[in-house]
């Protein structure tokens, strides 16, 4: 396991220069096609033929996306830069969490019978927070409640939102049961883990 946690990072290390190289290089082909695109730079110039033959196809199905959202064409470029470094952000988030993850495990399990029941208690709870996070990130979105992405947070998560939200006034459009969902499940983790731990 120790091989596979060095092995990781590395990994991260070499796909956080990777795209940062990535992001710098899309952040000066953004800055190009946009002053291309808002006719700071003439499009008929040997700088606007090339951004216009070489680079606008890049940005491409962004623009579709933009322009499909009622968005402007010229802002494309910029939504593209916005995606990869989120994107970024989101890989190497993803990669540090199954990092710690491993770690985690290692360490628990090396503990025998108790450390595999701790760390079958913190994963439970992980699930439970990722499942309340998804969902309200969903409804931020707008996203079905029946697609596969968000359907399987509403069995994990209801147990607890439903009587939250019946203590909890809501204010507005703001319903601040999640927030309230998620401390509650932060301290019974605290809680289970103390007593087991003791």
């Amino acid at each position: 396991m120790i091989e596979l946690v060095t092995a990781l990072d590395a990994l991260i290390g070499v796909l956080r220069g990777a795209l940062l190289v990535v992001a710098a290089g899309v952040a000066a082909l953004a800055g190009l096609a946009y002053m291309v695109r808002t006719r700071r730079l003439s499009p008929f110039g040997s700088v606007g033929r090339f951004v216009r033959g070489s680079v606008d196809p890049l940005f491409v199905p962004m623009e579709r996306r933009v322009v499909r959202h009622g968005g402007r064409p010229a802002s494309a470029p910029w939504w593209t830069l916005g995606l990869v470094i989120v994107g970024g952000i989101v890989l190497l988030s993803l990669l540090g969490f199954v990092r710690d993850q491993i770690r985690t495990a290692t360490g628990l399990l090396s503990g025998g019978p108790r450390g595999a029941l701790v760390l079958l208690v913190h994963w439970t709870f992980a699930v439970l927070q990722v499942a309340l996070l998804v969902r309200v990130l969903s409804s931020w979105f707008r996203g079905s409640a029946y697609s596969p992405w968000v359907r399987w947070t509403y069995p994990l998560t209801d147990w607890l939102l439903n009587p939250l939200r019946r203590l909890i006034p809501s204010f507005g459009m703001m319903d601040l049961s999640p927030i309230v969902a998620y401390f509650v499940l932060t301290i019974a983790e605290k809680v289970v883990l103390g007593a087991l731990l003791r």
